[in-house]
C-alpha cells in the first residue's frame, strides 16, 4: 500500500516561500500531517482495522491483565489466610477479621483520583510498575505480621499501594482504544479478577501443605509467595509496559496515524491536555456521581464475594482444605461470563442493559443462598451470584469512561467512580456475621443489586433525554462535525458530544 506511506515529498507539498514566517510554516505542515491522516483513515478497510485493533490487544491485554490478577489476588488473599489458619494464630475473635479487610480500602479509596491524574503527568511504563513494587513489597512483608494490629497496619499499606493499578489501567486502555471497543477489552482485563478468585483458591490449597517449612505457617507462605511473584513481574513491567499510540514502537508509522486519527474522531477533537478545569468538570458532574453509585452497588457483592466465598462455603458443611478448591469453579464460570458480556455488550453498542440484566440474575442466586440451606441448591446461588454480578463491573466502567468526554476528565471521573465505589468495600467485609446461614449479608447484597438496577434505568433514561437535547441544538444551529474545534474544552457538555445508554 505504497499510498499509505508516508514520505517527505507529502509533507512538504505545501512550499514555502523563505520568507514565510515561523506561524504559517508550523500551520502548513499541520495542516498537511491533518489530511494525511484523514487519507489513511479513510483507505483502511474495515479488515485492516480489525487487524490493528488486534495487534493491540495482543500487545496491550495480556499484560495489564497478569498486573491485574496479581493485584486482586493479592488483596483478596486474606479470605484465604483466614481459611488456612491465620484467624486462629493472630486471634482475630469477633471483628477482628472484618476490620482487616475493611481498612484496606481507606487509603485506597481516596489515593485513585491523584495516581490518574500522576498516569496522565507521568508516563505509565513509569508510574505503574512503581506502584507495583511498592504494593508487592507490602504484601511479601506481610508474611511476619504476628498481631492483629501488625495486620491492620500492613492492609492500610496494601490499599495505598495499590490503589492506583485499576483506575489507572482502565484510563489507560481508555487512552488506546475507540468507546465503541472499550467494554470487551476492560471486560477481559477484569476477567483476571476473576481468574485471581479461582488461582487464588488453588494455589491456597497447594501452599497450605508448605505449613511448617522454614519455621512459617501455611498462610504466612501465601503471603510471602504471591508478593513476591508481584515484585518479579513489577521488574519486567518497566520494560514491557507501552506508553501512548504516538509512542508505541510495535505499531508501524501508517498505523500509529490510523490509531491516532480514530481516537482524534472518536473523541470529537476534545482536549487531550491537563488543566485544572477538567478535574473540576469531572467533580462537578452529577452523572459522575450517579455511576459512583451504581458502581458501588455492584462492587459491594464482588468484594464480598471475594473476601467470604471460601467461608461460605466452609460453613456449608466442607472442609477447609475442600472449601479453597470448590471456590475456583464460580470464579471461572464468572471469567468465561465477563468476556462473553463485554464483546456483546461492543457489538450492540448498549451498557445499562446489560448491567440490569447481570444484577438481576446475582440477584436471583443471592436468593438462593437465602433461602435454600441445602448444600447443593446454596453452591448454585454461590455461581449465580458470581455469574451475574462480575460482568456488570467492567460494563459500568466503559459506560462511565466512554460518557466523560476529554482524556483528562475521563481518567479523573473512572478514578472517583472507583475511588469512591471502592468504600462499599468496607461494608462488604462487616456484613457476612451471622453464620452458618448469613441471611444478613446476603440481603445486604440483594438491596444493593437493587439499588444498581434502579440508577441504571434512571442514567439510560437520562443519558437518552440529554442526547435528544443536543440532537435539537445542533439541528437548532446548524452544528456539524467541522465546528469541533469550537467545543473542544467543554468535554461531554459539548453540542456534538453522544452519550451511550
Amino acid at each position: 500500500m505504497t499510498s499509505l506511506s508516508f514520505n517527505n515529498q507529502s509533507f512538504l507539498s505545501i512550499t514555502l516561500t523563505q520568507g514565510s514566517t515561523d506561524s504559517l510554516r508550523k500551520d502548513s505542515i499541520e495542516t498537511n500531517f491533518h489530511i494525511e491522516e484523514k487519507q489513511i483513515a479513510e483507505e483502511l478497510n474495515p479488515g485492516e482495522r480489525a487487524r490493528i485493533l488486534r495487534k493491540l490487544d495482543w500487545h496491550l491485554l495480556p499484560f495489564v491483565s497478569l498486573l491485574y490478577m496479581l493485584s486482586f489476588l493479592d488483596r483478596a488473599n486474606v479470605g484465604n489466610a483466614k481459611v488456612a489458619g491465620m484467624s486462629q494464630d493472630l486471634h482475630l475473635i469477633g471483628f477482628r477479621y472484618n476490620i482487616a479487610a475493611a481498612v484496606f480500602f481507606i487509603l485506597y479509596s481516596f489515593a485513585e483520583v491523584p495516581s490518574n491524574i500522576a498516569l496522565k503527568l507521568f508516563r505509565p511504563s513509569r508510574w505503574i510498575p512503581t506502584i507495583m513494587i511498592a504494593w508487592g513489597l507490602v504484601m511479601t512483608l506481610m508474611c511476619f505480621v504476628d498481631s492483629f494490629r501488625s495486620l491492620v497496619v500492613a492492609r492500610l499499606f496494601l490499599g495505598l499501594t495499590e490503589a492506583g493499578l485499576f483506575p489507572g489501567v482502565t484510563y489507560y486502555i481508555s487512552l488506546w482504544y475507540p468507546r465503541s471497543e472499550q467494554s470487551k477489552r476492560i471486560a477481559i482485563f477484569f476477567s483476571a479478577a476473576t481468574v485471581a478468585g479461582a488461582f487464588g483458591g488453588l494455589l491456597a490449597y497447594g501452599i497450605d501443605h508448605m505449613e511448617g517449612i522454614a519455621g512459617l505457617h501455611g498462610w504466612q507462605w501465601i503471603f510471602l509467595l504471591e508478593g513476591t511473584a508481584t515484585l518479579l513481574v513489577a521488574c519486567l513491567s518497566f520494560f514491557l509496559m507501552h506508553d501512548f499510540p504516538e509512542t508505541a514502537k510495535f505499531l508501524t508509522e501508517t498505523e500509529r496515524a490510523y490509531v491516532i486519527d480514530m481516537l482524534k474522531q472518536d473523541a470529537n477533537d476534545l482536549a487531550t491536555h491537563y488543566h485544572i478545569r477538567f478535574v473540576l468538570q469531572a467533580m462537578k458532574d452529577y452523572k459522575t456521581y450517579i455511576q459512583v453509585l451504581i458502581y458501588m452497588g455492584l462492587l459491594v457483592p464482588v468484594y464480598a464475594i471475594a473476601l467470604f466465598t471460601p467461608t461460605i462455603i466452609n460453613e456449608l458443611g466442607y472442609s477447609a482444605t475442600h472449601a479453597q478448591l470448590l471456590s475456583a469453579p464460580p470464579f471461572i464460570a464468572g471469567c468465561i461470563t465477563t468476556i462473553s458480556v463485554g464483546v456483546y455488550s461492543d457489538k450492540y453498542q448498549i451498557r445499562g442493559p446489560f448491567i440490569v440484566g447481570g444484577a438481576f440474575v446475582s440477584i436471583v442466586g443471592y436468593i438462593l443462598l437465602y433461602c435454600d440451606g441445602r448444600a447443593g441448591m446454596s453452591y448454585a446461588g454461590v455461581c449465580l451470584a458470581v455469574i451475574g454480578v462480575y460482568p456488570t463491573v467492567a460494563v459500568n466502567l466503559a459506560w462511565a469512561g466512554s460518557n466523560a468526554g476529554g482524556d483528562m476528565k475521563r481518567g479523573v471521573v473512572i478514578a472517583t467512580v472507583i475511588g469512591l465505589g471502592n468504600l462499599g468495600g468496607i461494608c462488604s467485609s462487616f456484613i457476612y456475621i451471622d453464620p452458618p446461614n448469613f441471611h444478613i449479608g446476603h440481603g445486604t447484597m440483594m438491596g444493593f443489586l437493587s439499588l444498581s438496577i434502579l440508577l441504571s434505568l434512571f442514567a439510560m433514561w437520562d443519558y437518552g433525554r440529554l442526547n435528544k437535547k443536543k440532537q435539537a441544538q445542533c439541528q437548532a444551529e446548524g452544528l456539524t462535525d467541522s465546528r469541533r474545534d469550537e467545543f473542544k474544552d467543554m468535554g461531554d457538555a459539548s453540542p456534538l458530544f453522544r452519550y451511550a445508554i
